[in-house]
């Protein structure tokens, strides 16, 4: 999630969310939108629920394809401006350990960036089962551990309580029942390389320094992290897997 505080459109960031529309948090926003994007598709024509949804975009972006969206959030102000904003939503307010849903409810469950927030990562997982229709795909994404937090056991971010590698997060899906389809990698495409090249070699430590300065963002680094899009990113299982900034899991329910 974005090292960016401060106030959105309409929601407050508290850290554990990125939203549209602000040219500083663009490069995340981009980042996280780029996985909506590309697996849309897995939810066309079907019953889909976004179980940590925050802001909304990507609920709504879903809902161009899917034949209902289920949002939830444990966030009351993100809850109400989701209801306000995105209409096409189904917006309700509840514990992600404990989903307010029957079994079998859902085709689909989506869960970008959120499972490093949770401390029963276990419980949560064990909810998306009981909550899919066999055959169900839960749709996941979570930072990749050895990039996001190199070489540390805690979490760099004060908002994440556990954060995984490709193979961790396997083991989870597949204890909770789950068969892995894929395991796929958000990397940096050629722009953003010779963006990163442009910026000291990582334009993501170049934005976490302004943030952490407290200080103006130079001009040309503003300009970049503004022109950033989702086509700025690969999602692939083509390149190795642990030099991911993102992991994408998709898992079916058997």
């Amino acid at each position: 999630m974005s090292a960016f505080v401060t106030d959105g459109p309409d929601l407050p960031l508290t850290g554990e969310r990125t939203v549209p529309d602000l040219a500083e948090e663009n490069y995340w926003f981009r980042r996280h939108e780029v996985v909506y994007e590309r697996l849309a598709d897995r939810c066309a024509g079907r019953d889909v629920l976004e179980a940590g949804c925050g802001e909304g975009y990507g609920a709504d972006l879903i809902a161009d394809v899917a034949r209902r969206v289920i949002g939830l959030d444990y966030d009351e102000s993100a809850v109400a401006h989701v209801r306000a904003r995105y209409p096409r939503v189904q917006m309700h307010h509840g514990n992600l350990a404990e989903l307010p849903l029957d079994g079998g409810a859902v085709d689909v469950v989506v869960n970008f960036q959120v499972i490093e927030h949770l401390w029963d990562q276990g419980q949560f997982v064990a909810e998306c089962l009981r909550v899919l229709r066999p055959g169900g795909v839960l749709l996941m994404s979570t930072p990749n551990r050895i990039t996001f937090s190199p070489g540390r056991d805690t979490p760099i971010n004060p908002f994440h309580t556990r954060e995984l590698n490709a193979a961790e997060l396997t083991e989870l899906l597949s204890d909770a029942g789950f068969s892995v389809e894929s395991m796929l990698g958000v990397f940096h495409g050629p722009r953003l390389v010779e963006l990163d090249e442009r910026h000291g070699g990582s334009i993501i430590d170049a934005q976490i320094a302004r943030a952490l300065a407290d200080a103006p963002w130079p001009a040309d680094l503003l300009d970049d992290v503004a022109s950033v899009t989702t086509a700025d990113f690969d999602l692939t299982a083509d390149k190795d897997i642990d030099d991911s900034l993102d992991l994408v899991a998709i898992a079916v329910r058997p």
